[in-house]
């Protein structure tokens, strides 16, 4: 972690320049003059060895110095109301975005002066400060579900002297009564790109959204809507944020959607079952991720020095899958329990993958249109099946 040598806007600037990064002159401007400790809570939240998250306070010397370094900070934990009997929160539910991370997503939004922008997710109203700082306060709309958290990004905005339309709502619908909008930037991610956003920007107009699943993680996308009311672009990088609410992961770990005792049907397969946990920026990786619904993998390396692992396959809904690696072997032991194969339904999508020519994330890009979400390999019209 980069931590400044004093404590400031232009010191985070500092920090974001001695990481290499050019930076676009006018957003410069704006994180200068907005300053991120004036929109974080008093009480944020410290990841604890354990799983937990612990509280801490304005007074602590650490608040000041995360608000200045170019880290997220978790601002909301289980919603607003702290499921630990000590006071401690199970679930970040909201957090201030790594300033990196921001400044990424301002950039690929491509603004322009007069431009009118609509934010899905207010929450600290940091980034809708720094968009109204460098468009105008009147050209930005902000919509956010939690109405506490509305509240309280309306009020940081007010603090610091900006106004613009914050509305407490579903982001999903968007807001339709300032439609259209030039650009729409999405501070929480989806795992299907609601088709809202694609109706309320105009043709030719930019989404910026990050987009995944709990198996592929979180990556960029920079869509252009087009005229045929289709929006289209490149996943452009990793951006992990929270999810949507309605399309937020399963609850509880793998010991809860596991049972080791019950019966599974035993085979065997010739794919190397580490694929499946593959790197997560791979290509093979982003097809199994797209091709195969509510999916979660995890690997178990033995301790013996043997080279042996096993990688656990589910979907926590009652299906779940191991395959035994060895090393030297030609056949490894695959066994399953539930509805679905979900090895045969990974190894379906590794052989697709293989007959596209293996090729690596960097060439996937997607479409939304009003019915549905097409991943396509190179161009929008090599549609994966």
């Amino acid at each position: 972690m980069t931590t400044p040598t004093e404590s400031g806007p232009a010191a985070l600037v500092g920090l974001l320049r001695a990481d290499g990064l050019s930076i676009d002159p006018q957003w410069e401007a704006a994180f200068v003059a907005v300053p991120r400790h004036a929109f974080l809570p008093d009480v944020v939240w410290e990841n604890d060895a354990d799983g937990w998250l612990s509280p801490v306070g304005r007074e602590d010397s650490r608040w000041r110095s995360w608000a200045y370094s170019d880290v997220p900070i978790v601002t909301q934990v289980d919603d607003g109301e702290p499921e630990g009997a000590d006071g401690r929160g199970r679930l970040a539910t909201s957090s201030a975005s790594q300033p990196l991370m921001v400044l990424t997503m301002l950039e690929a939004l491509e603004v322009y002066g007069g431009a009118r922008v609509l934010e899905i997710g207010t929450a600290t109203g940091f980034n809708a400060a720094l968009l109204s700082e460098r468009l105008g306060a009147e050209h930005v709309t902000t919509i956010e579900i939690d109405a506490a958290l509305a509240e309280q990004g309306r009020a940081n905005l007010h603090r610091v002297g900006f106004s613009p339309s914050t509305v407490v709502g579903d982001g999903t619908k968007g807001v339709a009564a300032g439609a259209p909008y030039d650009r729409v930037l999405a501070t929480v991610a989806a795992k299907t790109v609601p088709y809202a956003w694609v109706e309320q920007t105009r043709p030719g107009g930019l989404i910026v959204a990050p987009w995944g699943n709990d198996y592929l993680g979180h990556r960029l996308l920079r869509l252009v809507v087009g005229a045929d009311g289709t929006a289209s672009g490149w996943v452009i990088g990793p951006a992990a944020f929270m999810w949507l609410r309605d399309q937020r992961s399963y609850r509880g770990t793998w010991r809860d959607h596991i049972d080791f005792d019950a019966p599974m049907t035993e085979a065997t397969t010739t794919t190397d079952p580490r694929i499946a946990v593959a790197a997560e920026d791979s290509g093979v990786r982003f097809v199994v991720g797209f091709a195969v619904a509510d999916l979660y993998a995890m690997s178990f390396t033995a301790k013996d020095g043997s080279g042996e692992s096993t990688v656990w396959l589910y979907d926590a809904r009652g299906s779940w899958a191991a395959v035994d690696f060895v090393p030297g072997a030609r056949e490894y032991a695959m066994s399953h329990h539930g509805p679905r194969n979900l090895w045969a339904e990974v190894e379906h999508a590794v052989g697709a993958w293989e007959a596209a020519g293996r090729p690596d994330r960097e060439r996937f890009g997607v479409t939304v249109t009003p019915t549905e979400q097409q991943v396509w390999l190179d161009e929008p019209d090599n549609v994966v099946a």
